[in-house]
């Protein structure tokens, strides 16, 4: 289910408490799940292995180190996890170099982040030489920092790439909204005791306390990221 919302003009006017935004990469801004799936699928194929989309729904959003224990598990592939977690590696960053598609609303909400002065970080499960090849496409000045999935001991569904994110702008956890598209980054959010904005790309989510499920990044704005998060002792940011 979708929520529908009022006019940006009228949340506009709610008093609030938003410190930060903290933004997924893959499937929530650009649109390259489908390039992990592809870097998966031909791999495992390679070694006479046949995915399934039901395998999808359970690599989809990563880790790294899960992804490659679960196709590991249901392949039986003679590799070590790490070498795997390499060859996968390898293979997205040579279908990435083609090109990464945004997703919808993804310039148009980040240029408006930038705008109102709100402050954004983007949290990702990739890893660090992922994260600084699709920033060529993103932007990295529109962002205060980026945090990537081999930076952290405990990366999603853990809360610690968040709690770290907000600890570094100096903000409180719940005055922060997660952007994700993808159950374990949202467990992650939620974990972390932040508002969360799901945009499924793959894989249904369902509405839940504290939890905006949207259609799309069009119909997220910096309007509605405010009334997401109460002011709190007459203090708005």
């Amino acid at each position: 289910m979708v929520t529908t919302f009022a006019a940006s003009a009228v949340l506009a006017r709610r008093p609030s408490g938003l410190q930060a935004v903290l933004l997924d990469m893959d499937g929530t801004l650009v649109d390259t799940e489908d390039f992990w799936w592809e870097a998966e699928s031909e791999l495992l194929a390679e070694y006479g292995h046949t995915l399934t989309a039901a395998d999808r729904e359970v690599v989809v959003g990563g880790p790294m180190g899960r992804v490659v224990d679960y196709l590991l598990a249901v392949s039986g592939a003679p590799l070590t996890a790490d070498r795997l977690g390499e060859m996968i590696n390898d293979r997205f960053v040579e279908l990435v170099g083609r090109g990464v598609p945004l997703r919808p609303g993804a310039r148009e909400l980040l240029d408006e982040l930038a705008a109102e002065g709100i402050p954004a970080a983007l949290v990702s499960a990739s890893h660090r030489r992922i994260i600084d090849l699709v920033l060529k496409t993103l932007g990295p000045e529109r962002f205060a920092f980026t945090v990537a999935g081999d930076e952290v001991e405990r990366t999603k569904p853990f809360p610690d790439p968040y709690l770290l994110a907000a600890a570094r702008l100096g903000a409180d956890p719940a005055r922060c909204v997660v952007v994700e598209d993808a159950p374990t980054g949202i467990r992650a959010g939620e974990a972390a005791g932040c508002r969360v904005v799901a945009v499924p790309s793959v894989t249904p989510i369902e509405e839940a306390p504290g939890r905006t499920v949207l259609a799309s990044l069009e119909e997220l704005d910096v309007a509605l990221l405010r009334s997401l998060v109460p002011e709190l002792d007459g203090q708005s940011r």
